[in-house]
Formats: C-alpha cells, sequence, structure tokens
C-alpha cells in the first residue's frame, strides 16, 4: 500500500523506527539524496531556486517541505488541477517557505538553479495515461527550458524517466544532468538515514 496512513498507522504501533520509503503524500528519502545532491553541486542551499515542473505528486510535496527547511526558494509549475497538497504548502509556508505557484513552466525556471521533474504518469496511474498526455504536454523539461535557467544550473529527475515525456535525451545525457549522481546518492543518503535510526 502506498497510502501515508498505513505508515501513520505501523509507527504508532511500532517498537522501532518506521521510515517512509515512499507513500502516496510523501517521499523523504527521495528527497535527502536529492538534498545530497544540490550540496554537493552547488555547496549549499541559501539563495538558490528549485524549479519544479510536472506533477505535483508525492516528490513534489517532499521537495516543497525540504525546500522550507533549507532556505531554498521554490517554483512549482503544474498543470491545472496537479497541484500539490495543500496541508503540505500550508506547513511548508509556516516554516517560512518561499514558494511560487505557476501554471507556466517557463515562469517556475526562470533564473533557477536546480530544474527538476518527475514522470507525468506513476505507478497506479496508468489508467489515465491518455488524459495525463494531454494535460502536461508543454511541461516538458527540454533545452528551451533549460536555457531560461541560471548558468551552472543542475537538472534532476528521481528516476525512472520516460524519456521523451517529461524529459528530453538531449537534457538527461547533457552537461547540467546531476540525474546519475543524483541517483547514486540514494544509497549514500539511505545508509545515512539507517545509520542515523540505529544510533
Amino acid at each position: 500500500s502506498r497510502k501515508h496512513e498505513t505508515i501513520l498507522e505501523l509507527a504508532k504501533y511500532a517498537t522501532v523506527p518506521v521510515i517512509n520509503g515512499l507513500s502516496d503524500l510523501e517521499h523523504p528519502c527521495q528527497i535527502l539524496a536529492d538534498l545530497t545532491t544540490i550540496k554537493e553541486f552547488k555547496g549549499g542551499f541559501e539563495g538558490l531556486k528549485f524549479a519544479w515542473i510536472g506533477d505535483g505528486n508525492n516528490v513534489c510535496n517532499s521537495a516543497i517541505l525540504a525546500s522550507a527547511l533549507v532556505g531554498m526558494e521554490i517554483g512549482v509549475a503544474t498543470p491545472p488541477g496537479y497541484e500539490p497538497d495543500f496541508e503540505i504548502i500550508n506547513r511548508a509556508i509556516e516554516l517560512g517557505g518561499k514558494i511560487i505557484f505557476t501554471n507556466n513552466p517557463s515562469e517556475a525556471a526562470e533564473g533557477a538553479d536546480v530544474l527538476y521533474t518527475d514522470v507525468w504518469v506513476s505507478m497506479g496511474d496508468d489508467d489515465e495515461r491518455e488524459k495525463r498526455m494531454r494535460d502536461f504536454a508543454g511541461y516538458q523539461i527540454d533545452e528551451d527550458l533549460l536555457d531560461l535557467t541560471n548558468k551552472n544550473s543542475i537538472v534532476m529527475h528521481c528516476l525512472p524517466a520516460h524519456r521523451g515525456e517529461e524529459i528530453t535525451d538531449e537534457v538527461i545525457e547533457g552537461p547540467y544532468s546531476v540525474i546519475f549522481t543524483q541517483a547514486e546518492n540514494r544509497l549514500h543518503a539511505q545508509k545515512a538515514l539507517l545509520l542515523k535510526v540505529m544510533g
């Protein structure tokens, strides 16, 4: 089950730490690896602009919270009806987060230091594939969108990618992509998390 409530219920009765490996609401393990990657390539977080392009899904929700916690501005561009969770947004604002919401990918990408996307059709959404492909037209990370970002920006994706849909081959394989280092950092970040809860 991907239900967030299942994890909360498990944690309520567990006698050991419970880690959210992924739920329909959040994906904090992914974002730990992402923050590790951003720090590796950018040296820190203060003053950075993070741009999320695409679905306001669990990874997006965690990115919004993480950005608030570390002091990054975040611009979120989603099609109408695919916005991130309202309660997550409120929590991030309470934490001091600076968040810009738009339906225009160019607006979110403008001046960004980190450009991030995820698949348009996630696990369990296959029955909505045709509708989603129509709704997300224009939300692809391509070289034109990358050109709007800051010099030395980085491109991220939590993988697996649907090449030619949410991101082009040219960007994934291009000089600004840190996607494969980001994937490697899942291992290192999760080892650190396990060490933390065992300590």
